[in-house]
């Protein structure tokens, strides 16, 4: 195992996926910060306040899955009006993308890191971006259709 240099100041792919991959960390949790004040706003918070515990699993799906098919068991009343524009659409996919490419791209680095065959380093870089594909195009799909 041998450690890779740090990327060179400039335009080069590992550079712009290195500052991609903080950036993303930051809007993913402003993201999530607005996705709780949102789920809040919409009536989370009577939902919070009529129990004597926080129900943590109920309040996630709500804030970042809010489609009525992940919330449809729980006590939070009336979860398809409040989610039905493109805002929370938007919100979803947004989270989705930066989510997605954020984790392929700390596989891709575990790959660079461990692995020494040129072939083989290019296959699995293939698979993770296949993959990427298939996630990404798979949950914009459940955002639509929800």
């Amino acid at each position: 195992m041998s450690s890779r240099p740090a990327p060179q100041i400039g335009f080069s792919f590992e550079y712009m996926m290195w500052i991609f991959t903080r950036l993303s960390g930051l809007a993913m949790f402003l993201l999530s910060f607005i996705g709780f004040a949102g789920a809040f706003w919409l009536g989370a918070r009577m939902y919070l306040t009529n129990n004597s515990f926080v129900d943590i699993g109920a309040l996630a799906r709500w804030t970042f899955f809010p489609n009525p098919n992940h919330v449809v068991n729980t006590n939070i009343p009336d979860v398809a009006v409040g989610w039905a524009n493109a805002w929370w659409q938007i919100m979803q996919i947004t989270i989705l993308f930066l989510g997605t490419t954020h984790g392929m791209n700390g596989l891709r680095v575990v790959i660079e890191d461990y692995i020494d065959r040129s072939w083989l380093r290019t296959l699995l870089r293939g698979l993770i971006f296949l993959l990427w594909i298939f996630v990404m195009l798979f949950g914009i799909y459940v955002i639509q259709a929800s």
